[in-house]
């Protein structure tokens, strides 16, 4: 996927103002309508033409889009960040073209879900013109497993994207205080009474709806509320058994491994995952046998040893020799 600069597609500098964007947009859109302009490339051209102005139009949009367009070049490979949007406030909803399925992948890497995402929740009808609630909020933060596992108090401050007087798009901080309940999940979201946009008038504030993300761990994965950890061992702990410490998120566990284990045997820790007041997630090891790498003569030696000494085929099942 190639990336996008709109700002070339409209014919403006990055520093435009926001008038100047639609101003560039109605002039484009005229030049290229399929309806009057019937060159070949036209029609492609009416879509860029609407898909730059749908990014530089949307003052959100536009913002998140500028936190890191300048560090690539229109026509280059492009994958989106991991999380490219953390910490920006989004308001608005949904597409303002009438057929949004006409925008490109690059499109709807970035903002495909987010517009769906705020469409189904961002207007709530028509609000009187001089009394009403302000507009709510939508975030997205990320934290460890650890701090979801425990819950945790956090200082966040998150970009609210506005224009100033100029008409320029710039981004101001809103800093605030955040109680991470315990045990939240990957993609469930907290809301904060107050802290959206500012009431019409008299009106209450909107409210602020944070999406959480989970960071990967080093060590652990997650599937729903169940951590799970994949636990190297030695054949002998695998032959003989063993009770061995085993990592988890609140701390390490005595785990006691039965003799004869095989790679890929799963054991449940009930309790070890994430868990709030009333779902608990457990936590699930997989055993992996590792094989001690002979470093010296001595440690080949006893591996030879090993070989005359045990009876043991492990694709005698495939009909095969030893």
């Amino acid at each position: 996927m190639e990336f996008k600069d709109y700002y070339t597609v409209l014919g403006i500098e990055h520093n435009a103002t926001q008038d100047e964007v639609k101003r560039a947009y109605r002039k484009l859109a005229r030049k290229y309508h399929p309806d009057i302009n019937k060159a070949p490339d036209a029609e492609q051209r009416f879509k860029e033409i609407g898909e730059a102005y749908e990014v530089l139009q949307d003052t959100e949009k536009r913002a998140a889009y500028d936190k890191f367009g300048s560090n690539w070049q229109a026509g280059e490979e492009f994958k989106p960040p991991p999380d490219w949007d953390t910490g920006f406030e989004f308001q608005g909803g949904g597409y303002t073209q009438a057929d949004a399925s006409q925008f490109s992948d690059f499109f709807e890497s970035l903002f495909g879900n987010k517009s769906e995402f705020r469409h189904a929740e961002s207007f709530q009808g028509q609000r009187p013109s001089f009394y009403g609630k302000g507009q709510d909020l939508h975030a997205k933060i990320i934290i460890s497993l650890e701090e979801s596992f425990h819950g945790s108090k956090q200082t966040l401050t998150l970009q609210r994207p506005s224009v100033d007087a100029s008409g320029h798009v710039f981004t101001s901080p809103h800093t605030l205080q955040v109680t991470i309940p315990k045990g939240v999940t990957d993609g469930q979201r907290i809301r904060l009474e107050g802290q959206g946009s500012t009431g019409i008038g008299k009106g209450p504030n909107g409210d602020l709806y944070l999406e959480i993300a989970l960071a990967d761990h080093p060590h652990f994965s997650i599937t729903n509320r169940d951590i799970m950890l994949t636990l190297p061992i030695t054949p002998w702990e695998a032959a003989l058994g063993a009770t061995i410490q085993v990592p988890t998120l609140g701390g390490p566990v005595e785990l006691k491994i039965p003799a004869n284990s095989q790679t890929g045997k799963k054991m449940r820790l009930k309790g070890r995952g994430l868990s709030s007041s009333k779902i608990s997630g457990d936590q699930y090891v997989t055993l992996a046998i590792m094989t001690p790498t002979p470093a010296s003569k001595h440690d080949r030696e006893l591996y030879r040893k090993m070989a005359e000494a045990m009876s043991f085929n492990p694709r005698s099942h495939l009909g095969m020799k030893s």
